[in-house]
Order: C-alpha cells, then sequence, then structure tokens
C-alpha cells in the first residue's frame, strides 16, 4: 500500500508540475460543451423562430384573397409583406423582387378569385337541384406562387406543401359558406350554417418513452455527455505522454528496480487520472445544471438513478485510461503517441456519434459506429440522461467499456513483457 501511495503521489505531482495543460484539460472541454451546445441550440430555434419572408399581392380583395392573407400570417412561418419601397406591388415587379432573392417566396392572388368560385358553386347548387338554366364556363385563374431560383428543392417543397394546406383548409371552408347561401336563398325551410372543425382528427406529437417519467430530450442532455465522453477520452495524449516521458528520462526503469510491478505501477497511473476524468465529467454536469441555463439553454436533467451515472462515468474513464496505456506503452515517441492518440479519438468520436448524431448517417456508418467505445459511452448517458434508466439498463453499455478497459491493459502488460524479453 506504501509504494501505491508513493506512485499515487508520484503521478499528482507530474500532473501539477504542468499547470498550464492541466488547466487546458479542463476549461478547454468546458468551453467546448458551452460553444456546441448554444450553436446547436441556436440552430433548432432557427427553425421554428426567424421566419420565411414572403411578398403577398392580393388583387382579388375579397374574400379568398383576405382568408389566405389571415392565414399565412396566423401560421407564424412566413414574414408577410404586402407593398415594395421602391415601386409599385404588381404581378410584374413581385416577381423581379424575388427573383432578386430579396423574399423567399411570393404570392399572387388574381382579380375576381372570390367572385368566380361564388358563381361556380352557384351554378352547381341550380344544377343540383335540377335548374334548367344554361351555364357558361367560368374562367378560373390559378393563385401564382413565385418561389427563389436558389431555394433548395426540398425547402421548396415545404413551402409549397405548407401554402397547399392552408390554402385546401381555406377552399373547403369557403365553398361550405358558399353553398349554404346558395341553399338557404333557394329553399324555403331556414337552414343553419354548415360548420366542419378544422381539428376533428387531432394530431399530438411527442417523444416515445417507455413510461410516464420518461424525460423529453434537449440539446444541453445531448451535448454535455457527447463532449465530456470526447474530453475524458483526450486525457490519452496526457497519460500516454507521462508514459512515454518516465520511459525516456529512466524513472521507470528506476520503479521497476525497487521492486515495483508493473500492475502496480499501471494502477498508480489509473487512479490519478480516474480523479482526473471523474473530475472533468462532474465539471461538466454541474455546468449543465447551473451555467447553461443563464446563457438561455435548458438545464440539464440527469434522471433519477446516480447510481447508474457513477457506473457509466467510472466505466468509460476507465476505458479512455486504459487505451491512453495502451498507446502510452507501444508507442515510441512523445510526437508518435500525440499524433496517433489525438486523431484516433477525433476518429472514434466522428463514427461515434459526437460530431453528427448517428441516425443521421449512412447505414455503413451506423454500422461502423458500434465499435466505437465514445459510442458506447454516448448511448449509456442517453438512456440515463434521456430514457430516464437505471444500473440495469446501462449494464450492456459499462459493461462493453470495462472490457474494453482490460484488453487494452492487457495488451500493454503482454507487450511490457515481451519487450523485456
Amino acid at each position: 500500500m506504501r509504494r501505491f501511495k508513493a506512485l499515487i503521489y508520484k503521478d499528482i505531482l507530474l500532473l501539477i508540475r504542468d499547470l498550464p495543460g492541466l488547466a487546458m484539460m479542463f476549461i478547454m472541454p468546458l468551453a467546448l460543451v458551452i460553444l456546441m451546445t448554444y450553436l446547436q441550440d441556436s440552430t433548432f430555434n432557427s427553425i421554428t423562430e426567424n421566419k420565411i419572408p414572403l411578398l403577398l399581392l392580393d388583387e382579388d380583395q375579397d374574400s379568398l384573397g383576405i382568408s389566405i392573407e389571415r392565414s399565412i400570417r396566423q401560421s407564424h412561418i412566413f414574414n408577410v409583406d404586402t407593398t415594395l419601397k421602391e415601386e409599385r406591388l404588381t404581378a410584374s415587379s413581385l416577381e423581379k423582387a424575388v427573383a432578386k432573392g430579396n423574399y423567399q417566396i411570393g404570392i399572387v392572388i388574381p382579380k375576381n378569385t372570390t367572385e368566380n368560385i361564388r358563381q361556380s358553386i352557384r351554378q352547381s347548387v341550380l344544377k343540383t337541384f335540377g335548374s334548367d338554366s344554361a351555364s357558361t364556363a367560368i374562367q378560373m385563374d390559378s393563385i401564382a406562387i413565385f418561389v427563389d431560383p436558389t431555394t433548395k428543392n426540398s425547402f421548396k417543397s415545404t413551402i409549397i406543401s405548407s401554402i397547399q394546406e392552408y390554402a385546401a383548409k381555406l377552399q373547403t371552408g369557403f365553398v361550405l359558406r358558399e353553398v349554404s347561401i346558395e341553399v338557404k336563398r333557394l329553399l324555403p325551410i331556414p337552414m343553419g350554417e354548415i360548420e366542419i372543425s378544422d381539428d376533428m382528427i387531432g394530431i399530438k406529437e411527442q417523444y416515445a418513452r417507455l413510461d410516464q417519467g420518461r424525460l423529453i430530450p434537449n440539446s444541453v442532455q445531448h451535448n454535455v455527455p457527447a463532449w465530456g465522453m470526447f474530453a475524458v477520452f483526450f486525457i490519452v495524449i496526457s497519460l500516454a505522454g507521462s508514459i512515454i516521458k518516465e520511459r525516456e528520462d529512466g524513472s521507470f526503469t528506476r520503479l521497476m528496480t525497487m521492486p515495483c510491478p508493473y500492475w502496480l505501477y499501471l494502477m498508480g497511473k489509473a487512479g490519478v487520472y480516474l480523479m482526473v476524468c471523474l473530475l472533468q465529467l462532474l465539471l461538466m454536469f454541474l455546468m449543465g445544471i447551473y451555467i447553461l441555463p443563464m446563457l438561455g439553454l435548458p438545464a440539464l436533467e440527469m434522471g433519477h438513478c446516480y447510481g447508474a451515472i457513477i457506473l457509466m462515468s467510472i466505466s468509460s474513464s476507465l476505458a479512455a485510461i486504459g487505451y491512453g496505456i495502451a498507446i502510452g506503452k507501444i508507442a515510441t515517441s512523445n510526437q508518435q503517441s500525440a499524433i496517433f492518440g489525438s486523431i484516433s479519438v477525433v476518429i472514434m468520436a466522428a463514427i461515434g456519434g459526437v460530431w453528427i448524431p448517428v441516425f443521421v448517417m449512412p447505414n455503413i456508418m451506423q454500422t461502423l459506429s458500434k465499435i466505437s467505445p465514445l459510442n458506447w459511452g454516448l448511448s449509456g448517458y442517453y438512456d440515463i440522461f434521456v430514457r430516464d434508466g437505471d444500473l440495469l439498463s446501462v449494464l450492456p453499455e459499462s459493461g462493453t467499456l470495462l472490457v474494453f478497459a482490460i484488453l487494452c491493459v492487457v495488451t500493454a502488460i503482454v507487450y511490457d513483457r515481451k519487450k523485456r524479453r
């Protein structure tokens, strides 16, 4: 035990002698979490808060045109203008304004659109009641929609679909009102208004969950564990560098002659860096709970099973430590360990869902993500934070991380014995 305490003390001294490096080990991940969470949250908000500029020319100036304008404004998706500052608004000037990129979309409602619909409905009603009066074909002008040429096809389809949905609702209500008017005019019997509710078939959007206690995910719950895992695994550079430095300056050789078994040497390293990793994660969780809400972001919801959080934090940290030990033992120089360690962690983060969510990746990348230790850690934290999981729910991920850590340490021990022989 005395030798183990001495090893712990030695590694703590190695850490605190490089105070700038130690500070960056904690400050840089915290800054990264704040930046990425804020950016992602702003992206989500921009979808719902930034309105699409729309230019509307209502030449109809009757029921249909007024209803279309009111519905578009009430949708809170479009920022509607009905005038141009520099010139009189016409169909031609509207098209030019959209073509220049001043507006994303332009709508022209032709003259007499409402009156033409009324006449068409009147003829249809009279024909239904067996009227012999001659009917004349009514020329119906289409509502023109102009779209900025630079608009992506997917976005254009979304806009057109939204406007068509509004138009279909308005058309149904308008036709029912006109039919009601014509029928009341023809029939001597008093007749009330025909009304059909717009929400007869309700649509309720919600997140899938196993029980009523499940949490709703937000950008903080996704980003804090994601970049926390990234920061934890980035200690492999410091850990591997420490192992290589001791090997190069002769400290490792002196320790092995004391005698000090190699496994005890590794336990000393693991003990110190385990404290560092757990402190990193603790600071990130506290930042998610207290600091991020001050920036207008959602607070971190950590679920209800703190035992599962502790288990995932320890297993994730040990996986990162085991990986750093293996790199430190196999690499032959500081430059080699730094380059390989940093690039491999970035690759594991990329395929593990830290940079891009796994579900938006191609199928082959989704399959490949399952080999990334960062993905195992992320899945475990998501089970706790997003799905409100317990100890049993994170056992597969934590078990896999611990097996990975053991394999890395065993690799380092076997390699060390082989090198000595």
